[in-house]
């Protein structure tokens, strides 16, 4: 915000006072000097003035050697009224006794005859020198030149000799003064006009010095709010003139290094914004000073509540973290954090330093890196090759003990040879077939299996599968419309229900890779029920899905398992599925290739009543002039 300036406070004033100030001084220096010299040449013209002609002084020292006292006095007074300055001076004329002998005013002619009082006459009488100065009288206020003449008397050689009386002359300088007074009061006006006219004209030339500066004053103020469009006058070719074009040059330097500035920003605005990890930079006491989207997302925080915090707080390491540790060793760290919705998110952060080319460190950035799949994916690597070791060991070991008691002499034995070249057998197949179920999902993770999409009618291809499972059972009995089945492997009976919408559904898909989703869900489903248990087989369409689902009432799910059911070598029981010889990948290989298709398969169960597996299919309704028959 600009704070207006008083008047008082501006430069103009400033520069205005000195100027006055330099001129008053000048001039009351010069001023006093010349009232000094003129008082010099007054007082020095007023002496000479005041002077007894000196035949009149020969007189005066020829009457006071006169014995005749009355006449003498009588001549003395003669004499002083004939001198030029009787009229402007009182003279007196004091014998060697100190007796005033004459007085030039008529008005003081009691004082003859009398001693006199003053104290310079008695000093020139007994020191025959010659005395004039200065007094000042306080009753009336006035000054006054005195000087005392002495009187000498003359030998017959023409010597003066001896001091035989003085002239006392005291002369007031009110004139002198007066006129001095006039001239002081005549210059202390012209001083003070001379102030007024310096005042206006400093202020003028102020004005042209400071508008300059003014104009280059609004155009910073401008520059700091952003705006360079402006341009300074230039009023001269003198140094203010450069300066304006300095400024003007420097707001055209100041606008190109904004703009380029901005578009600097703006551009790593963007790239910070669009960046899949999240960067966080700190000043030099590790308090966050830039956050992107992506970290505020990682981290579930604001802007406005990051911004100033501790990167350690905001981190959540500062019980096992200080500000040093990250500055002297910028190792990376894992950092785990939960999610809004209670699922683990485990971060990377990679630090490094933010230098100066002096070696000054100003700051900290942090690279966070959302490894949450990585580390998850790594782990169910590391627990894949661990299921697999497993699992190949376990028919592996079964295998190699089954050979070693054939080579220690089994095989001789005519009833165990047989059970134990079958049981070799049984897990010969097991591995085959794990290795092939292998196979099959490396095939599906790494995108080459061959996917052969084809229009099919679901309700026929559904009808098709069941009707494989009752060929594969022994029918019991058939009561209305349900077949009652008994499974030669199991010894169970079960029922097969099917609920199958009578409208055609026509939906692309991979026949041979889809049978074998629907053949596990059954192949489940049958092995989970119990003896005589019912298993439900629907197909219905939504608005822009088929959903096809298989319910049994085996023992059910628990709700802790069920989101792992589609995870490789994840059995619920794993003792029972080894024993009915399953190898804990069909269901992980029905999800890849149902989600291959453009579908989704899920699970819902109640533990102890059974579960129902889901497949939903995209599926375009087609209109009748879109149909055709196959054959």
């Amino acid at each position: 915000m600009n704070k207006k300036i008083r008047f008082f406070q501006s430069i103009n004033f400033k520069i205005a006072i000195v100027f006055v100030l330099l001129v008053l001084i000048t001039v009351e220096l010069i001023g006093a000097y010349f009232v000094k010299q003129l008082e010099q040449q007054n007082i020095d013209s007023f002496k000479s003035r005041i002077t007894i002609e000196n035949y009149i002084q020969d007189q005066l020292a020829v009457d006071l050697a006169k014995k005749d006292t009355s006449s003498a006095n009588s001549d003395i007074r003669n004499l002083l009224s004939e001198s030029s300055i009787a009229n402007s001076a009182d003279i007196q004329v004091v014998d060697v006794k100190g007796a005033v002998r004459g007085d030039s005013n008529v008005n003081a002619q009691d004082a003859v005859g009398q001693k006199s009082t003053v104290s310079q006459v008695k000093n020139t009488l007994y020191t025959g020198q010659t005395y004039e100065g200065f007094t000042y009288d306080g009753t009336s206020g006035s000054s006054n030149y005195t000087k005392v003449i002495p009187l000498k008397s003359t030998n017959s050689t023409g010597d003066d000799s001896n001091v035989i009386g003085a002239i006392y002359i005291k002369a007031s300088m009110d004139s002198v003064y007066d006129n001095l007074n006039s001239i002081i009061r005549i210059f202390l006006i012209a001083s003070v006009l001379a102030g007024f006219l310096s005042m206006i004209i400093s202020i003028v030339i102020s004005r042209a010095i400071t508008q300059p500066i003014d104009a280059m004053k609004q155009q910073a103020i401008r520059m700091a709010r952003g705006d360079y469009s402006g341009q300074v006058k230039i009023y001269g070719q003198d140094e203010l003139g450069q300066l304006a074009v300095a400024v003007n040059n420097l707001s055209v330097r100041v606008e190109e290094a904004q703009e380029a500035s901005e578009a600097e920003r703006r551009r790593l605005d963007s790239v910070m914004a669009h960046m899949t990890d999240g960067v966080i930079a700190t000043d030099r006491r590790g308090n966050v000073i830039i956050i992107n989207e992506t970290a505020m997302d990682f981290l579930n925080i604001r802007d406005e509540d990051a911004i100033g915090m501790s990167i350690l707080k905001l981190l959540k390491i500062s019980n096992d973290y200080n500000l040093r540790d990250l500055l002297e060793n910028q190792k990376e760290l894992l950092l785990t954090f939960e999610t809004e919705e209670h699922h683990e998110m485990i971060l990377r952060a990679d630090f490094s330093l933010i230098q100066r080319e002096t070696g000054f460190i100003s700051g900290i950035v942090a690279v966070l890196h959302d490894v949450t799949e990585q580390q998850r994916s790594e782990r169910e690597q590391r627990q894949f090759v661990s299921n697999v070791s497993h699992e190949l060991r376990t028919p592996l070991t079964s295998v190699r003990s089954y050979i070693e008691a054939l080579n220690d002499g089994a095989w001789k034995d005519p009833e165990l040879a047989p059970r134990f070249l079958n049981v070799t057998a049984e897990e010969t197949d097991r591995m085959i077939r794990m290795i092939n179920d292998l196979l099959a999902l490396s095939r599906l993770d790494s995108g080459t299996t061959k996917i052969d999409m084809e229009t099919v009618n679901m309700n026929e291809f559904f009808s098709y599968i069941l009707d494989r499972f009752d060929m594969m059972l022994k029918t019991d009995n058939e009561h209305t419309g349900e077949t009652k089945h008994l499974r030669e492997e199991e010894k169970k009976h079960y029922t097969i229900r099917r609920e199958i919408t009578r409208r055609d559904l026509w939906v692309e898909i991979d026949q041979d890779k889809f049978l074998q989703v629907v053949d596990n869900i059954m192949n489940n489903a049958i092995k989970y029920s119990p003896d005589g248990g019912v298993i439900t087989a629907r197909l219905l369409e939504t608005h822009n899905h088929v959903i096809l689902s298989i319910t049994d009432q085996g023992l059910g799910i628990p709700a802790k398992d069920i989101s792992h059911v589609f995870d490789r070598f994840y059995r619920v029981d794993k003792a029972r599925s080894r024993k009915q010889g399953g190898t804990g990948l069909g269901l992980a290989i029905s999800k890849e290739v149902v989600e291959a298709l453009g579908g989704r398969i899920w699970v819902d169960s109640q533990e102890g009543k059974g579960s129902t597996f889901y497949i939903s299919l995209p599926y375009e309704q087609m209109d009748s002039e879109d149909e055709w028959d196959e054959g």
